[in-house]
């Protein structure tokens, strides 16, 4: 079956692979409204005011957390940025067992995928309406996880460059992966900084 590529809301009720069951499904959400906690400093009291002491949030922001493993921390998150089309996707594609699936932030799926990057300095970023999503590892050491607002991809190459400034990662000997796809102008752009980019 050939996958259906990014879609417009409207075909939410009309593409046939939201309508069948898959024993693994996986939703994520571009909301800037998340941070990571490392394990050990993890409070699960206190999510809502850790949450705001970094992000912007509403009295009516809903909040909630899931552990990241891979990057030995947690993910404090908020989906609630008054759209509804992800509760309705995750309510409509159910797993084989019948269950709803859950949705999360790009930035957690950023970090589960990051160690799938082939090379020391692990690059992974996603870019949707206006939104960049960064991770950076050198090795199995998380250097960076962040939501950057860009207007356009040429503000979210800007950001990328800074973070790799930063860290003093060189982009000319490092490959730059994506979980979003790209134009072919994005790419082209992209290749004249990067050793190689790479769509995963």
């Amino acid at each position: 079956m050939q996958p259906s590529g990014w879609l417009e809301p409207g075909s939410i009720f009309t593409t046939p692979e939201l309508q069948k069951r898959y024993d693994e499904v996986e939703i994520s959400l571009f909301t800037p409204k998340c941070t990571l906690v490392p394990e050990a400093f993890f409070d699960p009291a206190s999510v809502r005011d850790t949450l705001a002491a970094v992000v912007p949030l509403r009295s009516t922001d809903a909040v909630a957390s899931v552990s990241v493993p891979e990057a030995g921390a947690v993910l404090l998150y908020s989906n609630s940025m008054d759209e509804s089309l992800s509760r309705v996707i995750s309510q409509t594609v159910l797993t084989t067992a019948g269950e709803s699936v859950p949705v999360y932030p790009e930035l957690y799926y950023i970090l589960k995928e990051l160690p799938l990057c082939p090379e020391y300095n692990k690059i992974l970023a996603s870019y949707r309406d206006g939104t960049l999503h960064l991770a950076v590892a050198q090795g199995r050491t998380l250097q960076l996880a962040n939501v950057y607002r860009a207007v356009d991809f040429t503000t979210a190459e800007y950001f990328i460059f800074l973070a790799l400034k930063t860290l003093q990662v060189n982009p000319e000997i490092s490959t730059i992966c994506w979980r979003t796809p790209l134009e072919p102008s994005e790419e082209m752009s992209l290749y004249r900084y990067f050793k190689a980019v790479e769509v995963l």
